[in-house]
């Protein structure tokens, strides 16, 4: 088997006595101090992320916007420079093959941020997909290390720690910027439901700008509060609430599917699926107690019949309850649907809720 890749970080991580786990082919941090403290820290304060197991992919060339258009649900015709984007590439049967970011670069040149478990796959489908336009496909993942800074004080801390000017970004923008002889990228998206930024730049800036946030006390965050922090305000993760047997409208992110635009990969399957409904449903659920539901557990109705799976559960840190994103069939999907999971061997009373358990608190 292929050992695990590492990011520019990795000594760091295990300096810092981190739990490392393999996630999406790479050795990450799952947590340091603990995941309660680290989701609280980006609740309350700012925490640091490594992300540097992103996928960058840059699309250069005179077809570059078309076909981007082309691949991608969400519309970057006549997007202004500095503009970012989510949505997701689609196969033709409308199931994901990723959910991502376009960030709008300069006139045909976007790149294209995807996920760390699927960049191999990403990559030989958007060479793929690019036979016939005029364009120029160059993977960067190597060379790009990403931080996230997240929480309330996240503007501060990148403007005082790092001495890089980020106030006037609005919500998915993002800015070039030189930063020690180097032109780097800096973004206000946000995966956690507070105010945030990504950092991209060289592997050495990386590391320079990690070293100056842990020294200023800034807290280290793992994946482990990555996920309930990004869970708790509804935000899906590939391979849970998105895949290749999961469409956006099924995911319920119908939004970010333009079926106005004049054609995409997969247009026509999820149109289809808008018109006539889907076969299953994402819904939030509220469970009675203090059991866990976990990915993959059964979802029963009144009667004890499977109806549905869970996706994503957790007792929730900042909300204080039991809670699950799950795929349930249609017609248990409206709030306030009496349902249970089996938890083991056991039932648990749950109810249908909204999906957002938590208020973002990203600044518009």
């Amino acid at each position: 088997m292929a050992e695990n890749k590492r990011t520019c970080l990795y000594d760091k991580h295990v300096a810092l006595g981190a739990l490392m786990s393999p996630f999406g082919g790479f050795d990450m941090p799952i947590q340091y101090a603990g995941i309660v403290e680290e989701h609280n820290a980006v609740r309350n304060s700012v925490g640091v992320f490594d992300v540097s197991h992103m996928g960058e992919v840059e699309i250069t060339g005179p077809d570059a916007e078309k076909f981007v258009n082309h691949i991608f649900t969400n519309d970057i015709k006549d997007a202004e420079k500095g503009k970012i984007f989510y949505g997701m590439m689609l196969y033709p049967n409308g199931g994901t093959v990723d959910d991502l970011l376009v960030y709008k670069m300069g006139d045909n040149d976007l790149l294209l941020v995807i996920n760390a478990a699927n960049i191999d796959k990403d990559v030989a489908w958007i060479n793929e997909q690019a036979e016939g336009y005029d364009v120029k496909v160059d993977h960067q993942s190597d060379y790009y290390g990403q931080l996230a800074v997240q929480g309330p004080e996240a503007e501060a801390t990148v403007e005082k720690v790092l001495g890089i000017g980020c106030a006037e970004l609005t919500f998915y923008t993002f800015k070039t910027t030189e930063y020690d002889g180097e032109t780097i990228i800096v973004s206000r998206t946000g995966y956690t439901g507070e105010d945030g930024f990504e950092i991209y730049a060289s592997h050495k800036a990386i590391v320079k700008m990690w070293d100056l946030l842990i020294s200023a006390g800034v807290q280290p965050c793992g994946l482990g509060c990555r996920d309930t922090l990004r869970f708790e305000v509804g935000l899906p993760l590939y391979g849970d609430e998105l895949s290749a047997d999961i469409t956006p409208i099924m995911a319920g992110l119908g939004f970010f599917v333009k079926l106005d635009k004049d054609e995409f990969i997969g247009k026509d399957a999820v149109a289809k699926q808008k018109a006539e409904g889907a076969p299953m449903k994402l819904v939030g659920l509220e469970l009675e107690g203090k059991a866990i539901p976990r990915h993959g557990y059964d979802v029963l109705n009144a009667e004890g019949d499977t109806v549905g799976s869970v996706t994503t559960g957790y007792h929730a840190i900042s909300v204080d309850k039991s809670i699950a994103m799950a795929f349930v069939k249609p017609q248990y999907a409206a709030l306030d649907t009496p349902l249970s999971v089996r938890i083991r061997k056991k039932t648990f009373p749950a109810v249908v809720v909204k999906k957002k358990f938590y208020k973002k608190s990203y600044k518009k």
